[in-house]
């Protein structure tokens, strides 16, 4: 038994990284039968050692807290009424002891964010309010922002400032200024995890097949579960913004504070983006804040913005000029990525499919892991211009299979648009000749020229 307690403090020493010249027998004895007890996950029986050494001595090791949230949790699920209150209470306050006694390993915005959303989630039994609770996901914040990173906390912060709007307790101002906060939040955590991502996938229009070693494949998964979660989360806070955005209220906001931030350029730059964003561009606050910004902090930003002007105002030339401004301007990849899209995106809009697609692989060679959505755009022009593109019906309905193929790759770069990529390859497949088509026309493994903008070839499968 003396052998396997050694051994088992040993481990622990490696994992947890407290072994000091103090440590006395008891407090490791202590230790040892807890920690066997809680990773065999008979939490019930941890529950008396492990509040005697957390009593006794909470800086002997990290361990007590590690294991302690398992334990406490499970008290939480196991428990009602009065009982279950006071284990949700002292779970809150254990993470406070963990920062007392271990700061450096206990950030302090991930763990004050973890207990506000243990007490959102439990806001009934502890009869909390909005207003509570709002207070404190904004002091985590504000505490350490640079790792309240949690997206379901992230989530639950900007919709108690939606409840709280809703019930007259928060003027729209602080409504659209909470929802850019978190908004530029999330988007800085998207490009972190983005350019760890893109360092795995082919950069640019290649066909290339991703291989990837065990190890390599967790951590694009792990990555992209992120990806997946802020973007779920970025359409849920667009969802409960809605119509309380809409430029009816938004323009008139604006227009009231214009001169009192009009030399602000955060503030021009969130009213700029916001209003883009509800499509009020025809407004002529729109060009007024704009011109303004441009005047104090010329960006890539206001560049595209100009161009989008220029290009309303039908002086396509000027708006080319200033896209690509905004392109040479920006230096960071993930957002020039972003830029090269919307331009794309304004092309494929005017049917201009020839330069959309040239834009849209710009894109992809700036940032692919992002840009998934980039290659369906491509498959969808080629998908709308199989009559316009071929000689005969045969290989007009050829240009589907290069659309399917296009289509795959958006599953390939990036793993939360693989289904929608195989409905649209699987859709494009069934609009192709079929294998009896094939064998009748006797084309099979014929390589076919595909004409028009496309410009492309794509090979007949072999029956």
């Amino acid at each position: 038994m003396k052998t396997k307690i050694t051994l088992l403090v040993a481990l622990l020493f490696l994992g947890f990284n407290f072994a000091t010249a103090q440590d006395n027998q008891e407090d490791l004895n202590t230790l040892s039968i807890f920690s066997e007890y809680a990773k065999a996950k008979n939490y019930d029986a941890a529950y008396g050692p492990w509040m005697e050494l957390r009593n006794r001595n909470p800086k002997f090791n990290r361990a007590i807290f590690t294991y302690g949230e398992n334990i406490l949790e499970h008290k939480i699920e196991n428990s009602s009424g009065a009982e279950k209150v006071g284990f949700i209470k002292d779970l809150v306050k254990m993470w406070e002891e963990r920062r007392e006694h271990f700061a450096s390993k206990t950030p302090e915005g991930e763990f004050l964010a973890k207990a506000c959303q243990l007490q959102y989630d439990y806001k009934t039994e502890l009869n909390m309010t909005d207003s509570q609770l709002y207070e404190c996901f904004d002091n985590a914040y504000k505490a350490d922002e640079a790792t309240f990173t949690n997206p379901k906390s992230l989530y639950t912060y900007y919709k108690l400032m939606v409840n709280l709007y809703d019930a007259g307790k928060k003027p729209a101002e602080e409504l659209f200024t909470k929802y850019d906060e978190i908004s530029e939040k999330v988007e800085s955590e998207v490009k972190n995890y983005t350019k760890l991502l893109n360092k795995y996938i082919p950069a640019g229009d290649s066909d290339e097949e991703i291989k990837l070693s065990k190890k390599d494949e967790r951590i694009v998964k792990s990555y992209t579960t992120y990806l997946k979660a802020y973007d779920q989360i970025s359409s849920g806070m667009d969802k409960d913004l809605g119509d309380r955005a809409n430029c009816e209220n938004l323009v008139p906001l604006y227009t009231r504070n214009y001169e009192q931030n009009k030399n602000d350029g955060l503030w021009l730059q969130r009213a700029m983006n916001r209003l883009y964003t509800k499509e009020c561009t025809d407004d002529p606050l729109f060009v007024k804040i704009v011109e303004q910004k441009n005047s104090l902090e010329p960006s890539a930003d206001t560049a595209y913005y100009l161009g989008l002007l220029k290009e309303k105002s039908g002086d396509d030339a000027a708006a080319l000029t200033y896209y690509n401004q905004a392109v040479d301007l920006q230096t960071d990849d993930y957002e020039k990525a972003k830029i090269l899209y919307r331009i794309a995106s304004g092309f494929k809009k005017k049917g201009s499919y020839g330069q959309a697609r040239t834009y849209y692989q710009k894109a992809l060679e700036a940032s692919p892991s992002s840009m998934g959505k980039a290659h369906l755009a491509i498959a969808q022009m080629y998908a709308s211009s199989a009559n316009s593109c071929g000689d005969d019906n045969f290989s007009k309905r050829a240009v589907y299979w290069l659309a399917a193929q296009e289509a795959r790759k958006a599953g390939r770069v990036d793993a939360n648009l693989s289904r929608d990529a195989a409905n649209t390859a699987e859709n494009y497949m069934a609009k192709a000749p079929s294998k009896s088509e094939v064998f009748s026309a006797g084309r099979a493994g014929e390589t076919i020229n595909i004409g028009c903008w496309i410009q492309r070839s794509v090979k007949v499968p072999s029956l």
